[in-house]
Order: structure tokens, then C-alpha cells, then sequence
């Protein structure tokens, strides 16, 4: 299941939204490039070591190690692993953003990234590979966006066999779908099965995003499309 677009309307232009996207695809072009070893080097210092976190081990190190767990957030191992987290965000990012606003909706985003990537990183605290990618961060607005429209209708492309169709549903069920997928794949993740996904760098990311988007947003809608301020 595949979400393509929503159906719903924000009030205002998605700038943050725009800019994180664009922040990290122009990371993505400009490390790319590099030779394998440099690439390589520079994902080992600006990727999140839980290691060196903890325990200041995993090499030398250019940044404070806590800093880079916000640096890990701009950095992705391949175009499909970018794709995938940018267009959950361009779907759901707009919503969230219209109901924070773009300063609160970057702290949020930012909050939501580290609450993941910690929860990751105390489950293993000795890893030395390094974390990097937006998930944890972008699971934080998927969270949010279930809490605030779980009506709203999400257009899907799904497989059936050889079959492709796309279907209208819930975000409740899309995201639904979603969380306990992670929550299933990070359980077998933990007897090393997880094939290199930080999944409970995404549920950290989901929790946070559903304990804090009540905090962060400044107004709410009785139905999508319709705004009404907090009382």
C-alpha cells in the first residue's frame, strides 16, 4: 500500500515543508557524488553512532556526537530510501505544518527525529553502524496527522498479484497499517532480523508525534477543510 496524495486542503503554502524536502535532496546530490570512501567517511561522522553517543566510541569525530542526530535526519544511504521518506512527508507534512505553523512544525519535526533516533540508539547502545535518514522525524508527522485526520481519505496504489489499483481510504487505516507493521518488524528486528531498518527509530518517531502534536499546534479543524481556534 503506497500512499500517493490526500484529500486535504491546507490554508496556507507549505513552506517548511518545502524546505526540509529540499534541504534534503540537495544533501543527497551533493554526498552522492563523493567516492565511496569519502562518502563512506563522511556518513561515519555526521550519521547517528549510538556508540559514540554513550560510550565516545567509533572513531574520531568532527561534532559533538549529539549533534548528530539531527545531522543523521539530512542523510540517506540511497535515492529510494529518500524518495520513499520524502513523499510521505510532502503528503502528510503540509497538514501538520498548516496546524503548527512553520517555526513550531520545525521544532516539532526536529523533537520527533531525536525521540525516534533515541529509542533506537538505548535498544543498542554499543552500535557502531551508523544511523541516518529522516524516518524517525517523518514518523512523527504520521503520528500527528492520524491523531488530527484519521478521516481524511488518502489515495493509494496497492498490488494485487500482477494487479495495480488505486483506491481511496482512512488515513486511520493507511497509517494504521503502517505503525503496526513497524511495530511488528522492529519486535523480529530484535533478534537480528531487522535487515539494517531502524524501525524503532520509527515507532519512537510515531509516539512522539502523538504526544506532542497537541502541544505544537495552534488551532484545529472540526472537518478537514474547516478551521476552528483551540478553546
Amino acid at each position: 500500500m503506497i500512499p500517493l496524495k490526500d484529500d486535504n486542503p491546507t490554508a496556507n503554502f507549505p513552506l517548511m515543508t518545502i524546505i526540509l524536502i529540499a534541504v534534503n535532496i540537495l544533501v543527497f546530490f551533493l554526498v552522492q557524488p563523493m567516492e565511496q570512501e569519502s562518502r563512506q567517511a563522511f556518513i561515519m561522522q555526521f550519521g547517528f553512532l549510538p556508540a559514540r553517543l554513550f560510550f565516545h566510541r567509533g572513531g574520531e569525530y568532527l561534532v559533538p556526537p549529539f549533534s548528530t542526530i539531527f545531522t543523521s535526519m539530512f542523510l540517506h544511504g540511497g535515492i529510494i530510501h529518500l524518495a520513499g521518506n520524502m513523499l510521505y512527508l510532502w503528503i502528510f507534512g503540509n497538514n501538520i505544518e498548516d496546524i503548527m505553523g512553520k517555526v513550531r512544525f520545525l521544532l516539532f519535526y526536529l523533537l520527533c527525529g531525536l525521540s525516534g533516533a533515541l529509542l533506537q540508539g538505548v535498544l543498542d547502545t554499543d552500535s557502531t553502524v551508523p544511523m541516518i535518514g529522516a524516518s524517525g522525524a517523518i514518523s512523527g508527522v504520521l503520528g500527528a496527522y492520524l491523531l488530527r485526520f484519521p478521516r481524511a481519505r488518502v489515495t493509494v496504489l496497492i498490488f494485487f498479484f500482477y494487479i495495480m489499483q488505486f483506491i481511496k481510504v482512512p488515513a486511520s487505516i493507511v497509517l494504521g497499517f503502517w505503525i503496526v507493521f513497524q511495530v511488528l518488524a522492529g519486535l523480529g528486528s530484535l533478534g537480528g532480523t531487522g535487515g539494517g531498518v531502524a524501525f524503532f527509530a520509527h515507532i519512537g518517531g510515531f509516539a512522539a508525534g502523538l504526544a506532542l502534536v497537541s502541544l505544537f499546534a495552534k488551532r484545529r479543524r472540526e472537518y478537514y477543510g474547516r478551521w476552528r481556534p483551540f478553546a
